[in-house]
């Protein structure tokens, strides 16, 4: 069964996501602004959704770059992915982040960011005096190779 997420729109001119494919794994975002803001390379921007959701107890919103920014003009999230919790709910926020060497200006309506709905697991902690070994053990950053 999938999850229902209850979505509401702050703005009206915030765009409620949607998949953009059949088999598309996220629902796209959209910036909604009152003007546009243009990003220096370098720099990074808030940029409201305009959209409050109510993501179900047992999963999480994960809040993703497009691949089509980031290859095009190398703008991308800074905290990717962002989560949002079941709990939340506030406006979806995105902090974006232009790597590009050219401005980038980002204008009500555009599409910045898409949205993963999946489940949580909760863990159990249990604190303990060792760990059970492993092969691998402490082994760190390259540890298990450089390929």
């Amino acid at each position: 069964m999938s999850p229902r997420v209850l979505v509401r729109k702050l703005r009206a001119s915030a765009i409620v996501p949607r998949y953009q494919s059949e088999h598309a794994a996220g629902l796209d975002l959209h910036a909604a602004i009152d003007q546009p803001i243009s990003i220096a390379p370098g720099a990074t921007a808030r940029v409201g959704t305009g959209l409050a959701v109510a993501i179900p107890p047992g999963f999480e919103g994960q809040v993703r770059p497009r691949s089509g920014l980031a290859d095009r003009h190398s703008v991308t999230l800074t905290n990717s992915p962002g989560t949002i919790d079941s709990d939340f709910r506030g406006e979806c926020v995105l902090l974006v982040i232009n790597h590009g060497r050219e401005p980038f200006t980002i204008t009500s309506g555009d599409r910045i960011a898409q949205l993963v709905v999946a489940p949580v697991a909760r863990a159990e902690l249990v604190e303990v005096d060792e760990l059970p070994a492993t092969a691998r053990g402490a082994g760190g950053f390259g540890s298990t190779g450089t390929t």
